[in-house]
């Protein structure tokens, strides 16, 4: 598939489906190509759209149908729009969270793979009903550790604002869970004492509102 480089073929881009309930044009709007009149389009649409694929359905689905409606807050970042915010990073400006086009690959930049040749996607999330059930502090374990325990992630990264997080699908996944909430620290990974087993004690209280879990 060639990139898109007119407003015809964006639209049948933006048309694909990446699993029943999402479409390639949820994923590609980005805050900093709107506000700087940047594109922000795969330079390799099949490798996004395969990578967004995997994202979409082997855990943006299943986190829906348990939890209901997700809300994306941003997912895919082409080099150019990810390379200028890491920039704008650098260089002090608020706003611009973006580590480096290599740290991005088979992450926010879906159409490149990563040092390893890794195929990979990541979305920035926020889950509505699961944040107005569950917003004490410490609350948002509940729902790293419920992941954990389901679902095929690769890495996640917790924030303080509705508990929105950033979920990455990857082959060869990392199983990682990372926090910006303070304090801020790494809740598991691999060699852990706490990483392997079941955690359902430590989220059993989410079957209260969501039978499904």
């Amino acid at each position: 598939m060639k990139q898109p480089a007119n407003v015809e073929a964006l639209s049948e881009f933006g048309r694909i489906r990446l699993s029943p309930n999402f479409f390639m044009r949820d994923f590609l709007f980005s805050d900093i190509a709107a506000l700087h009149g940047m594109s922000n389009i795969p330079d390799d649409p099949d490798l996004a759209v395969a990578a967004g694929t995997k994202l979409c359905t082997e855990l943006l689905e299943p986190l829906q149908d348990v939890f209901g409606r997700i809300a994306i807050r941003s997912a895919y970042r082409s080099s150019e729009v990810n390379g200028f915010g890491n920039k704008m990073q650098l260089e002090n400006k608020k706003g611009y969270n973006c580590g480096s086009n290599e740290g991005n690959y088979a992450a926010h930049i879906w159409d490149r793979r990563d040092a390893k040749g890794n195929m990979g996607a990541t979305a920035c999330i926020v889950i509505p009903a699961f944040y107005d059930a569950f917003h004490e502090e410490g609350d948002w374990q509940m729902l790293a550790w419920w992941i954990h325990d389901h679902l095929p992630y690769s890495k996640l990264w917790f924030f303080p604002k509705y508990w929105a997080f950033n979920i990455q699908w990857r082959e060869n996944p990392e199983r990682k869970i990372n926090s910006y909430v303070e304090p801020a620290r790494q809740l598991t990974a691999p060699g852990k004492p706490n990483f392997d087993g079941s955690h359902e004690d430590l989220w059993a209280p989410i079957r209260s509102v969501f039978p499904k879990a």
